[in-house]
């Protein structure tokens, strides 16, 4: 059985297990504080009954307006428990605090080349809302898609119309 509980300044020194995967963006201790303090309803965690983390999820509400939303910054389920549904539950969970803040959708980004979650985000209800270009830098340069998906508050469906041309990272308003 797994439990979803909120994120503790101590499991940060728990989680490696789960932050080790190549594709899973990591961050300093700072980043993580500034999450818990901010937002600690959008830091959950999912743990084994042995008190494993088995994995987590990190975002925020932000924007202005029809901009208003929830942002997922980190979702991750280590390599041991994937293909169990966390990632789905975790996701679900997020969506369910982002209607209570009234946000008008969700959006997270992920890289081009990670088609696993690509798909999975798709099966969730996600769509490519825009392509990011160069997002991810490291030894090459990397395209990130913004995925986004439209919460009830959004009647019309107007946060899921999506771009037709790639935009750069400069040109967007992150808020």
């Amino acid at each position: 059985m797994t439990t979803l509980r909120p994120f503790t300044c101590d499991d940060l020194f728990k989680f490696n297990n789960v932050n080790f995967d190549p594709l899973t963006e990591t961050y300093g201790l700072s980043f993580y504080t500034q999450y818990l303090a901010k937002w600690p309803e959008y830091f959950q965690l999912a743990e084994s009954p042995s008190g494993q983390i088995m994995g987590y999820i990190m975002g925020k509400v932000e924007g202005h307006l029809d901009n208003w939303h929830g942002h997922v910054t980190a979702l991750t389920v280590s390599p041991d428990y994937r293909r169990l549904g966390l990632a789905a539950l975790l996701m679900s969970f997020l969506e369910d605090i982002s209607e209570k803040k009234r946000a008008y959708f969700v959006d997270l980004f992920v890289r081009k080349s990670n088609q696993v979650a690509i798909n999975m985000y798709t099966n969730l209800g996600y769509i490519i809302y825009r392509t990011i270009l160069e997002y991810y830098s490291g030894d090459q340069d990397e395209d990130a898609y913004d995925m986004r998906k439209a919460l009830s508050r959004d009647v019309n469906k107007k946060s899921v119309i999506p771009y037709t041309q790639p935009v750069r990272l400069e040109h967007i308003d992150m808020n």
